[in-house]
């Protein structure tokens, strides 16, 4: 990579708007983590484009991804493939090209690199190296579903991807379903349908929620109701297209009396070991695991 990047160093770089070629400035050395459109190709900054003309060398994750953005933009910079599968061979060069004084830009196929993508480890290398890394803000999917679901945005959780396998997939449900807050998570649309039904289950049938699917396209979709209304909307359906973000609400507020709290302590206590009694406890009251722990101690102390 170094051989082939090094011709590119110092050659005037552009990017073109409305056929006008806008020069781009030399960047400093540093790493830029740099957002880019999660559909619709004008969801681009300015500051993007400018830092993707201007870098030394530009790492994807699909090259023809890439390919299509630069060409619409007419930036003629050679996008190098940096992903899961050769990132033990990739990374270390583009670690080189930073100690050699070059900047080096990452993108993932779609939206804010490092959001569920292997750029995390790349930035954590750089860091630890003392390389400066240059966030460039641009198009997020979870934001974009957020800010149109209509549901809570006070507080939020982004989860990511759930667990395949439906076991794991509930657990996880059941870890996160007392935050109190809007939980996010990324679903592929042949998987969507299980996971509404298992989210119904685990969180409850009435919770609300949005599935927002091909955010920023043609087709984009925001269907919202509960989590029951939802599961049946979509079981059955076999033909679920594009990328899916789930939204969930948090759950509703209850205030569980502290006289209710220490008699379920008790009650869970006697088949259970303190942790395990304080975990469960919290997992049905919402409250803390750490605070329930420490109670329920002090209620132990009292009665020995």
């Amino acid at each position: 990579m170094s051989d082939e990047t090094s011709s590119d160093v110092g050659k005037a770089r552009a990017y073109r708007l409305h056929n006008v070629a806008i020069p781009a400035r030399p960047l400093e050395p540093a790493l830029y983590l740099v957002a880019t459109p999660i559909g619709n190709l004008g969801d681009i900054t300015l500051r993007a484009l400018e830092t993707l003309a201007g870098a030394d060398v530009l790492a994807c994750e699909d090259t023809r991804v890439t390919r299509v953005l630069l060409d619409r933009y007419g930036i003629n910079v050679r996008p190098y493939a940096y992903h899961e599968y050769n990132a033990d061979e990739v990374g270390p060069k583009l670690l080189q090209a930073l100690a050699g004084g070059r900047s080096v830009a990452l993108v993932s196929d779609a939206g804010t690199p490092l959001v569920s993508d292997p750029g995390y480890r790349l930035a954590v290398q750089a860091i630890e190296a003392g390389f400066r890394v240059v966030p460039i803000p641009g198009a997020s999917a979870p934001l974009a579903a957020l800010v149109g679901s209509g549901l809570p945005n006070d507080a939020f959780l982004f989860a990511g991807f759930l667990p395949v396998k439906d076991k794991a997939r509930r657990d996880r449900l059941a870890e996160v379903g007392a935050v109190p807050a809007t939980l996010i998570f990324f679903e592929s649309p042949h998987r969507i349908a299980a996971t509404l039904k298992a989210a119904a289950d685990v969180l409850g049938p009435t919770r609300k929620a949005s599935v927002c699917r091909e955010l920023t396209k043609t087709f984009e979709e925001f269907r919202r109701g509960t989590l029951t209304d939802l599961a049946d909307h979509y079981e059955g359906v076999d033909n679920v297209k594009g990328e899916i973000v789930l939204l969930v609400a948090p759950p509703e507020e209850a205030v569980t009396p502290e006289a209710d709290v220490e008699a379920m302590l008790i009650d869970l206590s006697k088949t259970m070991p303190t942790a395990k009694a304080a975990a469960e406890a919290a997992r049905i009251t919402g409250l803390s695991k750490r605070d329930l722990y420490q109670r329920l101690l002090e209620m132990k102390g009292r009665h020995e």
